[in-house]
C-alpha cells in the first residue's frame, strides 16, 4: 500500500457493498467512496482514524452503493459526487430498491457532476476519473498512485452486471480493456463487491475480459 495513502474498507447494506474511505496520511482528509448503509459504522471509522471528509463519491447511482449519501452529507457536510450520466439514477433508486425487495434512503442531490478526465483533490492525493459505461451510463473508476477503486465495473474474476436498466455489455467490455487494462499490472484494485485483486490477474485470467478469453 501506497504510504501517502490509508485506505479502509467496511462492507455496507444487504448487498455487502465494499465502502471504501481513501485519506491522505499527511493530511488527514478523506474521501468517502461508495457511502451504501450504515452510516454510523462508516462514520465511527472516519472517527476512529481521526479523518476530516471532504468529499463522498459514488461510482455509480444505483441504490446499494448511495444509501448512506444523506446521512454522512449531512453528518460532514462535505461535497457529493457523481458522473453526470447516472446523477438522474438518485431520483430513480427507491424504486429500483423495491425490485430486490430492499428499501433505501433518497440521496440528496450532487454537488459536482464528473467527468471524463476530472481531477478530485484529497489532501495530496489526486484521484483521475475514468468513466467506463455498461453496468450504468455513467460508471466511473478513479485512479490514484497504484490504487484503482471501480464500482461495479470489474470483480474479480468478473465484470459488472448490464441487464439493468442502462447497461451495454459490450461498452463495459470495450472500457476495461481500453481504459483500465492500459493502466500497470502492479496497481491494486478495489472492487465495489467482494476482494480486491490487481489488474496484472485480471489481465490475464478474468473469463469476461482477459487474455485467456481472446485466445
Amino acid at each position: 500500500m501506497s504510504e501517502a495513502m490509508l485506505v479502509r474498507r467496511v462492507v455496507v447494506g444487504p448487498l455487502q457493498v465494499n465502502c471504501f474511505i481513501a485519506a491522505c496520511r499527511a493530511t488527514r482528509q478523506a474521501a468517502v467512496i461508495d457511502p451504501g448503509d450504515d452510516a454510523e459504522r462508516i462514520l465511527q471509522v472516519l472517527a476512529d482514524d481521526e479523518l476530516d471528509v471532504c468529499c463522498l463519491i459514488n461510482t455509480h447511482g444505483h441504490f446499494d452503493h448511495i444509501g448512506a449519501n444523506r446521512a454522512l452529507k449531512d453528518a460532514t457536510g462535505a461535497d457529493l459526487l457523481i458522473h453526470r450520466a447516472d446523477a438522474g439514477l438518485y431520483q430513480t433508486a427507491e424504486e429500483h430498491a423495491e425490485l430486490f425487495g430492499l428499501t433505501t434512503t433518497p440521496s440528496p442531490e450532487p454537488d459536482r457532476l464528473l467527468d471524463e478526465g476530472d481531477i478530485i483533490e484529497v489532501g495530496s492525493l489526486s484521484f483521475s476519473v475514468l468513466h467506463v459505461p455498461g453496468h450504468s451510463p455513467g460508471g466511473i473508476c478513479l485512479h490514484s498512485q497504484n490504487h484503482l477503486f471501480v464500482g461495479d465495473v470489474l470483480f474479480a474474476g468478473s465484470i459488472g452486471r448490464t441487464d439493468l436498466p442502462g447497461g451495454d455489455h459490450q461498452a463495459l467490455i470495450a472500457g476495461i480493456r481500453q481504459k483500465l487494462f492500459d493502466l500497470p499490472d502492479e496497481i491494486l484494485v478495489h472492487t465495489g463487491h467482494g476482494p480486491d485483486t490487481t489488474l496484472g490477474e485480471e489481465k490475464k485470467f478474468n473469463p469476461f475480459v482477459g487474455a485467456r478469453e481472446l485466445r
